[in-house]
């Protein structure tokens, strides 16, 4: 992924890149063409170091798995060495088998959810049932709250930078308000050029491991098409705070504990204390689904608890809509009201369908000259969530209509927010776009083991 120029690489790739120039091949003892080639690039050179650690590590890690690392290791070694001396060959074997070994590597070294982990799932399940019974429409945000950690923590902000139109920051040069002097002290040995120079920074001082000194919570808004803030988290150790996922070459984000999406998502997270552990409640939002993944926030993720909870939607088209000036209004005459609301009940239809077999939207007259028109809506927009397309009939005539909203955003206030868009089959018609409003009720929670996916697919 790229932001503002940069490349993300991932947070297990980070864990090896640091000191992996003494894990290199030694080239004075170099005996034929490939390892020639290898130690007169630098870039081939690293990446063999990258590796040796790598494999090491894992060799070291896990005695079951040493037997098929030698030989998968054996086997690429002689697919590498038919490269000769290409260089582009041997680039992308290197490339190929990092990106294995760093898979196998998170198998290992990712923390794997625990007894108590599961535990906590269970009761944090069993509080959003019973908050539901009083409150369906916001029992899971309702129960995340009362769980939230009780300490504020100590919050500040990175110093911008002498150039008002440059986007990066400095950590601050004197002591915030709140930090203490032992904690200034270990700050100031820690190095956050690489986070503070991606953009606007906040520092946060809190425990997050119970051990009674405050961790480092760093969270840095790189901005970008979808508004990215990536945030990452310090363990506090003796006199310095040593990094969840080591950074490297100047990059740090792409170690981060998570990410949120501003623009093209629905996403939160809540500081939660569970049964006397701590947990980064990560929720991704989606039109009828929450999933919140529990995240320990000193650990590398990869499986982990998920809370599922699902929604039902009371849905409506209000007979009142708003002029594109957002200000003044108009009223829908009463037959395309009825025509609106009547076409919103396709809208469950078509999500519990299976799409099998694929059939138009409206009757395609023998005279159509393009039919892809009368199958969907068209493409959609990254920035909104398309639910379901169908069709709307008015008066005698088939339209086709999608209803659109913003990865399921509710609010108490005016609930959950949508539109329905609606268009002649003719892919030309601009259509026009009505409001549609929308109650709704908790339906199911289920609990699950599974791999953290920011965007809330699971």
């Amino acid at each position: 992924m790229y932001i503002k120029g940069r490349y993300i690489v991932s947070a297990c790739a980070l864990l090896f890149i640091q000191q992996a120039m003494a894990a290199g091949m030694d080239c004075a003892k170099a005996s034929s063409a490939v390892e020639n080639t290898i130690c007169a690039n630098k870039g081939l050179y690293d990446l063999d170091a990258q590796m040796g650690m790598l494999y090491r590590q894992l060799m070291t890690t896990s005695a079951q798995a040493q037997p098929d690392l030698k030989q998968t290791q054996r086997s690429w070694l002689k697919t590498r060495n038919e490269c000769v001396e290409d260089v582009a060959c041997l680039d992308l074997r290197y490339r190929e088998r990092l990106q294995l070994l760093q898979t196998q590597w998170t198998q290992f070294a990712a923390h794997q959810p625990d007894g108590v982990d599961k535990q906590v799932l269970d009761d944090l399940q069993n509080s959003i049932r019973a908050a539901s019974k009083t409150d369906p429409q916001f029992a899971l945000e309702r129960t995340l709250a009362s769980l939230s950690l009780k300490s504020p923590g100590t919050t500040f902000s990175a110093d911008p930078d002498a150039d008002q139109f440059s986007d990066k920051t400095h950590f601050p040069k004197t002591r915030p308000k709140g930090v203490s002097q032992d904690e200034w002290k270990a700050l100031s040995t820690t190095e956050f050029d690489a986070d503070t120079a991606l953009g606007r920074t906040m520092f946060t001082l809190i425990d997050l491991d119970g051990d009674r000194q405050r961790d480092l919570i760093v969270e840095t808004y790189t901005g970008g098409t979808g508004l990215y803030t990536f945030v990452e988290t310090f363990r506090r150790e003796g006199d310095k705070f040593n990094r969840r996922t080591p950074a490297s070459d100047g990059e740090s984000i792409g170690g981060s504990l998570y990410s949120t999406n501003d623009r093209g998502a629905n996403q939160s997270v809540n500081w939660v204390n569970i049964g006397g552990k701590v947990y980064a409640a990560y929720r991704a939002g989606a039109y009828g689904v929450d999933r919140v993944y529990l995240l320990n926030p000193l650990q590398i993720n990869h499986e982990v608890p998920i809370i599922e909870v699902r929604y039902d939607y009371r849905l409506s088209v209000p007979r009142t809509q708003h002029n594109e000036d957002g200000k003044t209004t108009f009223k829908l005459e009463p037959a395309l009201h009825q025509s609106l609301n009547q076409a919103l009940t396709h809208v469950t239809e078509s999500q519990t369908q299976a799409s099998e077999q694929r059939t138009p939207i409206c009757p395609i007259p023998p005279t159509a000259t393009d039919t892809e028109g009368y199958y969907s809506y068209g493409a959609g927009y990254y920035a909104i969530e398309s639910v379901a397309d169908f069709p709307v009939i008015i008066g005698k005539e088939c339209f086709i209509g999608r209803m659109n909203n913003w990865f399921g955003a509710y609010s108490e206030k005016d609930g959950l927010f949508a539109q329905m868009t609606v268009r002649k089959p003719d892919p030309e018609d601009g259509g026009r776009t009505y409001e549609v409003k929308g109650r709704r009720q908790l339906s199911g929670v289920s609990t699950s083991i599974g791999k953290f996916e920011e965007n809330g697919d699971n």
